[in-house]
């Protein structure tokens, strides 16, 4: 009953934190489009990767409703597309830093000692390394020469896979530092002391004692890191290191819009609005589960 009511409590104060609500609507709502995107194509007749040289830059019409770009494709699907791209890789991205930082803090803040002083150190020379230009340097590796087929280095879903996997693996330290300090405070706690007496191993108090109990932090730490995975994966794909064209990303519908500023500027709006409105919608949302599950924050 206490929990049922705990959690409603805290159901009541992220749907009272309005920024937060909004932010939710508009994702589950950009989300829900971008997954429905091969469906939305196929009812409107539209093939999204088909170039008609002849329709090129075409107003909103009945048929294009948001008009064509500079290859006469339909903006609007190749805006669902990049949008599904985009956010499967922020939220793939978030999901392996999450997991990959909350093995590393949970470890180190619970077993301390030397493995603690070294993982540690590790998440801090992680940290001290400037991140767009590490991120640039691993972008440019040639998959070939490290063995990968070219039939598979140059398919879309390595491309994908691997913007996820380069963006997870420098996403971690932050959620590493925070399940630390979670862990160094609750394996003092009575219950962590009640399972060492029964004779629990440390790796069943790690994770069916600690772990869930940070999960709150854990979300919150998670949550606001999708925006901020979303905005790398736009500079590398604009700095033409992540995903390739013919795919779409909001990233690479602005690098191909930037030479047509002038001629057709809203090819740069609509992506680079889709964007900002994305980063800042995750961030609310992160600021709304903080206070929602902490009931001792202040909401400003």
């Amino acid at each position: 009953m206490i929990a049922a009511n705990g959690r409603g409590t805290a159901w009541a104060r992220l749907v009272s934190h309005r920024l937060a609500w909004v932010s939710l609507i508009f994702l589950a709502v950009m989300i829900a489009l971008s997954l429905a995107a091969p469906l939305i194509a196929g009812l409107r007749g539209i093939d999204p990767t088909q170039t008609d040289l002849f329709r090129r830059f075409e107003p909103p019409s009945a048929q294009f409703w948001l008009g064509t770009d500079d290859l006469g494709r339909d903006l609007l699907q190749r805006l669902l597309d990049g949008g599904r791209v985009s956010l499967l890789v922020g939220v793939s991205g978030a999901l392996l830093s999450a997991v990959l930082g909350a093995f590393i803090g949970v470890v180190a803040g619970y077993l301390g000692g030397r493995l603690d002083a070294f993982l540690m150190r590790l998440t801090d020379g992680v940290i001290s390394l400037p991140l767009l230009p590490l991120l640039i340097v691993l972008a440019a590796v040639d998959p070939r020469k490290i063995g990968v087929p070219t039939e598979i280095a140059q398919s879309e879903t390595f491309s994908l896979y691997r913007i996820v996997f380069i963006v997870g693996l420098t996403g971690w330290t932050t959620v590493a530092r925070l399940v630390r300090a979670e862990t160094l405070s609750l394996k003092a706690r009575d219950f962590t002391r009640a399972a060492q007496s029964l004779g629990a191993t440390p790796a069943r108090i790690m994770f069916r004692h600690i772990l869930p109990n940070a999960a709150g932090s854990l979300l919150v730490a998670t949550t606001m890191s999708v925006g901020a995975l979303v905005l790398l994966e736009s500079t590398l794909s604009f700095l033409g290191l992540g995903i390739q064209p013919p795919a779409a990303s909001w990233g690479n519908m602005l690098t191909g819009a930037q030479e047509l500023l002038q001629e057709a500027p809203v090819l740069a709006l609509w992506p680079g609005l889709l964007i900002f409105l994305t980063v800042i919608a995750f961030n609310f949302v992160g600021d709304g589960l903080q206070d929602a599950l902490d009931p001792r924050s202040e909401r400003r």
